[in-house]
């Protein structure tokens, strides 16, 4: 009940303005690598000593086409400073299509693809890969038949998936070929039960038996869980199926867990991080927020010592 608040909470203006005004810049910088370009370099250029990195610009959810375009020439900035910088072999970029236009009321679907396909062009220019994020359930169908386009060009764009969805140990199967890289989360939407698993141990369930799926499959499975009994499963899961190290990654979130990220890449497991920044930091922050009590009670302790 309180996630499913929180995340209705991500929804309103009126608690995005009082969040944006309040003193949480602690609790944000937390979660969030700043809100410019400089900002993400320099926490990419601190993380890729030990550790891969995947750079998100923050901008979800975009209803105008001019914000939509704003989103790529970000991108493509990114881009052209992480090959300059000489990152691009350990960091790459993630893009959400709702932040390239996919929502919009007219060619959205179209838009959205043309501009990831400008994005993987220019990753592809300077030696790096993309990651398609997932987003809430009504976008899934759309968001694999972008990524089967843009495979098309670009083998080795990521696909994301959800084991709180019923559907996914179907979407596993179809994405478990050879050259596939499919990152694995829990999910962090609230969705209705007739699509989704609402228990955190049918979630769990759920991400266990796709993870199977993926570590026998042919392709790059990407482990994203903060949780060390799922890792554990999957470095188990991983040895059985014959995977070395490279044949595999785990990835974590950007402030969550950080000495365990250290621990983990220390011991020469291929560990990346998922680095956002960018202004529009609000339903990003808010998620995080739902998915860990310590975080919501930090944040109570704020608002109520904000006078």
């Amino acid at each position: 009940m309180l996630r499913s608040t929180l995340l209705a909470a991500a929804r309103s203006d009126a608690v995005r303005a009082a969040v944006e005004a309040g003193p949480f810049d602690a609790l944000v910088d937390r979660f969030v690598a700043g809100t410019t370009v400089d900002a993400a370099m320099e926490a990419a250029r601190a993380l890729t000593a030990d550790r891969l990195v995947t750079i998100d610009h923050l901008g979800e959810d975009t209803t105008e086409r001019a914000q939509a375009e704003a989103n790529v020439a970000a991108y493509l900035t990114l881009l052209e400073r992480l090959g300059r910088e000489g990152l691009a072999e350990r960091a790459e970029v993630s893009v959400k299509l709702s932040a390239f236009g996919q929502r919009l009321a007219r060619d959205g679907e179209k838009i959205a693809l043309e501009s990831a396909r400008q994005v993987c062009e220019a990753a592809a220019a300077v030696g790096t890969t993309v990651t398609v994020d997932m987003e809430d359930h009504t976008t899934t169908d759309a968001t694999l038949e972008t990524v089967r386009d843009l495979r098309v060009d670009f083998p080795w764009v990521g696909a994301v998936l959800q084991s709180h969805l019923r559907r996914t140990e179907g979407d596993c199967r179809d994405l478990a070929g050879p050259g596939s890289r499919v990152r694995l989360c829990k999910g962090a939407y609230d969705e209705p039960e007739s699509v989704a698993y609402r228990s955190s141990a049918e979630v769990d369930r759920s991400y266990v038996r796709c993870l199977k799926i993926l570590m026998a499959g042919q392709g790059l499975p990407m482990v994203a869980t903060h949780d060390p009994r799922l890792i554990a499963i999957a470095r188990h899961l991983a040895a059985r199926a014959g995977r070395s190290a490279d044949d595999y990654e785990l990835q974590m979130l950007y402030g969550v867990r950080p000495h365990a990220q250290t621990d983990l890449a220390a011991r020469g497991l291929r560990v990346r991080v998922y680095l956002p920044y960018g202004t529009e930091w609000f339903g990003y922050f808010m998620r995080r927020l739902a998915e860990r009590p310590a975080n919501l009670a930090f944040f109570v302790r704020s608002l109520v010592t904000r006078g």
